[in-house]
C-alpha cells in the first residue's frame, strides 16, 4: 500500500521546535523575530498564503506584519516600502509575496530586499551562497521538500533525483539543495523542463520524483514505476462544480493513476504546502539568531526506516 507522505505532522514539529527556540532567544538575548510580509493586489490564492503564515507566526510568537497595498501600486512605491523594511530593527525577515501584478518588475524588487532579510532566499546573492554550498537562507520550499523527504527516513544520498520544473523558486534551487555534497544532500539530480525529449523515458527513471510544473497531471500512472518516491509541490484550482466554491485543488500529479504505482506520495493539498511555511518561520528564526550570534538549527529527525 502506497505511503501518504503527510506535511502537517512535519510542519507542526518544526513550528514547536521555533516556538521554544523564540522564547530562549527573548529571554537570553531580548530579541523577538520579527517578519514583514509585502502583499500587492487581491490574489487569492496570495491572500491565503499570508493569512496562514500570519497564524503561523502568531503562535510561534513570532513578530508579524503585512502590507497591503494595492494592485495599482507603481514599481517606485513599492520600492520605497521595501527600502523602509531594509531599515526597521523590528524585522528581521521581508517576504514580498509573489506573483506581483504584471507592470511591477519581480526581480528587481527581489534584488531590492537586503540579503540578510532575504528569507525567501532568492536574492542573488543567496542564491550564489547556495550555488556554492554555503547558504545563508534556502528558498522556504526546496528546503520543505528536502525536510519532508528526509523527515519520513527516506535518504537522498546517491538517490536519482528527478525534478520536473525549473523555476527560480523551486526547481533551481532544489537541484542546487540537492546536490551539494552535505548530510541530507549529495543526490544525483536531473532537471526537466518543457524542452525535454521523452519525459516519461525521464521520470520513470527516478528513484524520488519531485514535481513542480506549474500544471495538472503533468505526471500520470504511465510515467512512474515502482518504488519511486513522489513529492508534488503543484498546487492548481481545477473547475468543480460539486464543490461550493466552485473548484477543488489539485497538484501537479495525477494522484489516483500515480499513488497504486509508487512506494509513496505526498498529497495536494496538505503535503508540501505546510512545510513551506515552517520553513519560512525557520528561516525567519535564523535571521533575527544571526543578528545576535546565537545558533539556530532544526529539530533532530525521527530514527527509523521508512
Amino acid at each position: 500500500m502506497v505511503r501518504i507522505l503527510q506535511g502537517g505532522p512535519v510542519a507542526e514539529a518544526i513550528r514547536t521546535h521555533v516556538g521554544r527556540k523564540v522564547k530562549q532567544l527573548q529571554q537570553q538575548h531580548g530579541v523577538t523575530p520579527g517578519l514583514a510580509a509585502i502583499l500587492v493586489g487581491d490574489n487569492p490564492a496570495s491572500s491565503v498564503y499570508v493569512r496562514n503564515k500570519e497564524r503561523a507566526c502568531r503562535q510561534a510568537g513570532i513578530l508579524t506584519e503585512t502590507f497591503h497595498m494595492p494592485a495599482s501600486t507603481s514599481q517606485g512605491e513599492l520600492l520605497q516600502v521595501v527600502a523602509r523594511l531594509n531599515d526597521d530593527l523590528r524585522f528581521h525577515g521581508i517576504l514580498v509575496q509573489l506573483p506581483l501584478p504584471p507592470h511591477l518588475e519581480e526581480a528587481t524588487v527581489i534584488n531590492a530586499v537586503h540579503p540578510s532579510k532575504d528569507i525567501d532566499g532568492l536574492h542573488p546573492i543567496n542564491m550564489g551562497r547556495l550555488a556554492k554550498g554555503e547558504p545563508a537562507f534556502v528558498p522556504c520550499t526546496p528546503a520543505g521538500v528536502q525536510q519532508l523527504l528526509l523527515w519520513y527516513g527516506y535518504s537522498l544520498e546517491g538517490k536519482h533525483v528527478v525534478i520536473c520544473g525549473r523555476s527560480n523558486i523551486v526547481g533551481k534551487p532544489l537541484a542546487l539543495l540537492l546536490l551539494q555534497k552535505a548530510p541530507g544532500a549529495n543526490a544525483t539530480v536531473t532537471v526537466c523542463h518543457t524542452g525535454t525529449v521523452d519525459l516519461a523515458g525521464v521520470t520513470r527513471q527516478a528513484d524520488i520524483l519531485v514535481v513542480a510544473a506549474g500544471r495538472p497531471n503533468t505526471i500520470t500512472g504511465e510515467m512512474v514505476q515502482e518504488p519511486t518516491v513522489v513529492i508534488d509541490v503543484g498546487i492548481n484550482r481545477v473547475p468543480d462544480t460539486a464543490s461550493e466554491r466552485g473548484y477543488r485543488l489539485t497538484g501537479d500529479v495525477d494522484f489516483d493513476s500515480v499513488a497504486p504505482k509508487v512506494q509513496a506520495i505526498s498529497p495536494v493539498p496538505g503535503g508540501v504546502g505546510p512545510m513551506t511555511i515552517a520553513m519560512l518561520l525557520f528561516n525567519t528564526l535564523k535571521a533575527a539568531c544571526h543578528t545576535v550570534g546565537a545558533p539556530c538549527s532544526l529539530p533532530p529527525l525521527p530514527k527509523g526506516d521508512p
